[in-house]
């Protein structure tokens, strides 16, 4: 998985699915728009467990789905 996808292209084939981007690409508020997608799982502590395998210098971990309602999100 070396190619560079958008955030849309990223979102349209991994649904659903917890996604590590290596060197992603951000906007000036620092949203993700695109990068090399290295691991992509519905298990989204498999993916944080592949970050600490390859250690990507630069990355960022998305959900391309719909966050349940009752979701709380930390910043």
């Amino acid at each position: 998985m070396d190619e560079i996808l958008t955030i849309a292209e990223i979102a349209g084939k991994f649904h659903s699915e917890w996604v590590l981007i290596e060197d992603p690409s951000t906007d000036e508020f620092l949203d993700v728009r695109g990068g090399t997608v290295r691991w992509h799982d519905k298990d989204r502590d498999a993916v944080y467990r592949r970050a600490v395998e390859i250690r990507p210098k630069r990355f960022a971990i998305v959900y391309t789905g719909t966050m349940p309602g009752d979701t709380a999100i930390a910043l």
